[in-house]
């Protein structure tokens, strides 16, 4: 009987640590990860863009690579049907450019989604409730995927060698050079 426990113990314990482990993997590629600290001064700005993939709330809004603030609130904007999306950025980072363009990025290649600031050249700066009028939607991997398999389908097996470069196997008629007349002494 203490064979049968002590194996009940060792498959329990496997369990709560895949658990543990499962619980850490989700906070951290969720962007939701676990913050200790005190909370900071932070300003809100909002950015409208056509498609957002799958950017979710919390996902991290950098600049040059430095987390400058984080993604609060997804909303859709049912006059021109876009989707806004409100932001909250430290607040000493407070000398943005006002024209600033939010475009958003994928984390590698299966990572999420993040929304990334690249500095514009105005003298003023982005304030509380301010939007960032200059965005670039998600590149969304299904629609690129679907726009090749289009581009592929429309090429027909008739077209798939005949590009007209030279070489190739077209029907554009070649002509040889006429020969040279030979000088006569």
């Amino acid at each position: 009987m203490a064979k049968s426990s002590t194996l009940n113990v060792g498959a329990g314990s496997f369990v709560l640590l895949g658990f543990a482990a499962l619980a850490f993997l989700t906070t951290q590629t969720t962007n939701h990860g676990i913050h200790l600290g005190a909370k900071r001064s932070v300003y809100a700005v909002t950015a409208k863009f056509d498609n957002i993939g799958d950017l979710k709330v919390g996902a991290p809004v950098s600049m040059a690579g430095v987390d400058v603030g984080r993604v609060t609130r997804i909303d859709l904007d049912t006059q021109q049907f876009k989707a806004v999306v409100s932001m909250q950025l430290d607040s000493k980072y407070n000398q943005i450019p006002s024209d600033t363009d939010a475009s958003i990025y994928t984390q590698g290649l299966l990572g999420g989604k993040f929304i990334g600031l690249t500095a514009g050249g105005a003298d003023t700066f982005l304030k509380n409730n301010d939007q960032i009028d200059f965005t670039q939607s998600a590149l969304v991997l299904e629609n690129l995927i679907g726009q090749m398999v289009a581009n592929f389908s429309n090429k027909g097996p008739d077209s798939a060698g005949s590009s007209g470069s030279p070489g190739s196997s077209g029907s554009a008629p070649t002509t040889a050079p006429s020969p040279k007349p030979e000088k006569t002494k």
